[in-house]
C-alpha cells in the first residue's frame, strides 16, 4: 500500500506543476482532465501526509519510553494509545481512498425525473421527488437549475430535468437512479383505497464541452411554439427547441425559457450528458450504472425504494433500510439512506480488491 501511496504523491506533485504550465492552460481539454485528476488525488495525498506526521510522532513517543525522566516516560505512555488509534484510523481511511474511484464523482449531475405507472398521482409524486432533491441539494450548498420540465397543471410533472451544481454532487446522487414507488390514498379517492404509483429517476454526470465534442453538422434544430400551462409569451412565440443528434438518434426538447437561444443551450447541456453517459456505458458494458439499468420500464415491480404514506415509512430495497420518517426524507434528509448505499458500495469494492 505504501509504495502505491508514494506513487500517488509523486503523481500529485507532477500534476501541481502541470496545471500552472501555460502550455497546459492553453489546452482546455488537457487542463480540465489534469485538474480533475489532481482533485481526485488531493484527499489521498492529504491523508497520506497526515499519516507520515502521526507515524513520526508515534516513533518519538516510543523513544521517550526509554527516557531517564520518569515524568516524561509516563506522559509519553499516556499519549501513546491515542496516537496509535489515530494511525490505525488513517490506515483504514487510506485503504478505502485507494479503492478504484468513479471518475465522475466530483462532477455536477443531471437528474431526470419522469412519472411512470400511475397517471396524475405519479406526476404529483414526481414533483415531490424533485422538491426532495432540491432540499437535499440545499443542505449540501449545491445549486439546482431546471433545464426542462413538463408540468401537468395540477402541480405535478410528467418530466422534470434539473442540473445540480456542486462538488461531489454525482458521488451522492448517483445512488438515486431507479424506480421510486409511492403508496398512498390519492386526494380524489373517495373509498380511501391505497394506490401504488411509480416515478423513474435517472442520474447522469454533467458533460463538459471538452468531454463531448458535438459537431453542429450532426444536429437538426427545430423550433416550435411552446405548449403546456401558460404564462406571458410562453405559448405565443416560437421559442421551444427540439434538438436531434443525427448520428445517435437522441432527441432533446426544451421550452422552459422565453428565449430560443437559452432553450437551445439547455437542450445541448442535456444532450451532452446523455452522449457522455452513452459513451461510458459502451466502454463499461458490464457496469449497470447506465440510464437503462437505472430506470427500467418504469413499472412498479422494478423498485429501488418505496414511500408508504399511511405508515410514514420509507424503505430502500437495495440495502434493506427502513425509516419511519417520511416527512423528513421528503424534506431532503436522505443522509441515512445514501450513507448506507455508499457503505455498501465501498464494502463491495473492498471485497473485490481483496
Amino acid at each position: 500500500m505504501f509504495e502505491r501511496l508514494k506513487e500517488v504523491e509523486r503523481r500529485y506533485e507532477e500534476l501541481e506543476r502541470l496545471v500552472v504550465d501555460p502550455t497546459v492552460i492553453a489546452n482546455r481539454r488537457e487542463f480540465a482532465k489534469l485538474s480533475r485528476e489532481r482533485s481526485q488525488l488531493e484527499e489521498i495525498v492529504a491523508c497520506y501526509r497526515e499519516r507520515q506526521t502521526v507515524e513520526k510522532d508515534l516513533a518519538e513517543h516510543r523513544a521517550l519510553l526509554e527516557d531517564p525522566d520518569k515524568d516524561l516516560r509516563e506522559l509519553a505512555r499516556s499519549e501513546l494509545p491515542a496516537i496509535e488509534t489515530r494511525l490505525g484510523a488513517l490506515d483504514a481511511q487510506l485503504k478505502q481512498l485507494l479503492l478504484p474511484r468513479d471518475p465522475n464523482d466530483e462532477r455536477n449531475t443531471v437528474v431526470e425525473i419522469r412519472a411512470g405507472t400511475g397517471g396524475d398521482e405519479a406526476a404529483l409524486f414526481a414533483a415531490e421527488l424533485y422538491r426532495m432533491y432540491v432540499r437535499y441539494a440545499e443542505r449540501h450548498g449545491w445549486r439546482v437549475e431546471v433545464l426542462t420540465s413538463s408540468p401537468t397543471g395540477l402541480g405535478g410533472f410528467k418530466e422534470v430535468i434539473a442540473l445540480v451544481v456542486g462538488k461531489g454532487a454525482y458521488s451522492r446522487l448517483k445512488f438515486e437512479g431507479g424506480v421510486h414507488r409511492v403508496q398512498r390514498v390519492p386526494a380524489t379517492e373517495a373509498q380511501g383505497r391505497i394506490h401504488t404509483s411509480a416515478v423513474t429517476v435517472a442520474v447522469l454526470p454533467e458533460a463538459e464541452d471538452v468531454d463531448v465534442a458535438i459537431d453542429e453538422k450532426d444536429l437538426r434544430i427545430d423550433v416550435y411554439r411552446s405548449s403546456g400551462p401558460g404564462g406571458q409569451s410562453v405559448n405565443t412565440t416560437d421559442s421551444a427547441v427540439r434538438v436531434t443528434h443525427i448520428p445517435s438518434g437522441l432527441v432533446v426538447t426544451c421550452q422552459d425559457e422565453k428565449s430560443q437561444h437559452k432553450n437551445k443551450a439547455k437542450a445541448l447541456k442535456i444532450l451532452r450528458a446523455r452522449l457522455l453517459d452513452r459513451a461510458q456505458a459502451e466502454q463499461q458494458a458490464a457496469i449497470s450504472a447506465n440510464r437503462k439499468a437505472m430506470v427500467g420500464s418504469g413499472d412498479r415491480s422494478e423498485k429501488i425504494r418505496t414511500y408508504n404514506f399511511p405508515q410514514s415509512r420509507v424503505t430502500d430495497h437495495r440495502v434493506n433500510v427502513t425509516l419511519h420518517q417520511l416527512d423528513r426524507v421528503l424534506d431532503g434528509d436522505l443522509e441515512g439512506i445514501i450513507d448506507a448505499l455508499v457503505t455498501q458500495a465501498q464494502t463491495e469494492a473492498l471485497k473485490a480488491a481483496g
